[in-house]
């Protein structure tokens, strides 16, 4: 069935009531409507749980899709007991309910990278500026794999996940390090320098001093032209704008009291909702 319209939304945080705001106010229909959301789909909002359990059930009907965030990966991390529940996550209710299992076993399934079009990739924190698109593609695979794979590779992989080195990418890195700093990219990246080193403590927005040497991802240039636009979530201090016109930022920081924002990839329409936001 041709869909009607394509519609991107920042970082839910288990903001629930945002989320079922945001669906009425673009009028969401799952006969002609499909949804691709850019991660952190649970952590600090209301109700991570309800949350977590419409984004399966959108998923598994076939009307939407998502990449996976940071707070999405710690998620499953304290589920296979690699790291402590965060004082300000309200994750609990998710470990304890029925479905448990159900939903995590689904969570790990999803992808790191998607491709709503030609024209569009949705990564949660955005593309290193080192990487072509296709390489990224394939990185991104790579983890993937190992997301879904047996228990005992999820495991080794949750195990080392958390770390800030390296903090730049080499083709000769192999295993675990070569695992979590493709997840750093993919899912924490907000500054680099200009040979694609990480920096990942600077939370604040683009008018903050920043560390010297280094700038936000998108304001380098590309090892090769990207044709594509980048839809990411994850900086809530840009409150979902971004200076380039191919970089398209989501994230309205919702749980913090901003906006949930949606972008209609079919005339780049943008949509925003602050009822239900800062709830969290």
């Amino acid at each position: 069935m041709p869909v009607r319209y394509n519609y991107v939304i920042g970082d839910l945080q288990g903001c629930f009531a945002a989320t079922q705001a945001l669906l009425k106010e673009i009028n969401f229909d799952e006969k002609q409507d499909h949804l691709w959301f850019a991660g952190d789909l649970v952590a600090r909002g209301e109700d991570s749980l309800a949350t977590l359990r419409l984004v399966k059930q959108l998923c598994e009907s076939g009307v939407a899709h998502t990449v996976l965030g940071n707070h999405d990966l710690n998620l499953l991390a304290v589920w296979r007991g690699f790291n402590k529940l965060k004082k300000n996550d309200r994750t609990a209710p998710i470990f304890d309910a029925p479905d448990a299992v159900v939903l995590l076993n689904w969570l790990r399934k999803q992808p790191l990278l998607l491709r709503p079009n030609p024209d569009y990739v949705l990564t949660h924190a955005g593309l290193p500026p080192t990487w072509t698109t296709e390489q990224a593609e394939h990185l991104a695979f790579e983890v993937a794999l190992v997301l879904r794979g047996t228990f005992l590779e999820l495991d080794r992989y949750l195990a080392h996940m958390f770390g800030n080195q390296p903090d730049q990418w080499s083709d000769e890195l192999t295993g675990v390090e070569r695992l979590r700093v493709i997840t750093n990219y993919f899912t924490r990246m907000r500054l680099i320098d200009g040979d694609g080193r990480l920096e990942l403590d600077f939370k604040e927005g683009l008018d903050a001093p920043m560390p010297k040497g280094f700038s936000p991802w998108f304001t380098w240039p590309t090892v090769v032209p990207r044709t594509e636009k980048v839809l990411f979530g994850h900086w809530a201090a840009l409150e979902g704008a971004a200076p380039l016109a191919r970089m398209i930022a989501l994230d309205g920081g919702c749980v913090w009291g901003g906006s949930l924002i949606a972008y209609r990839l079919e005339d780049g329409q943008r949509f925003e909702t602050r009822s239900g936001c800062g709830l969290g």
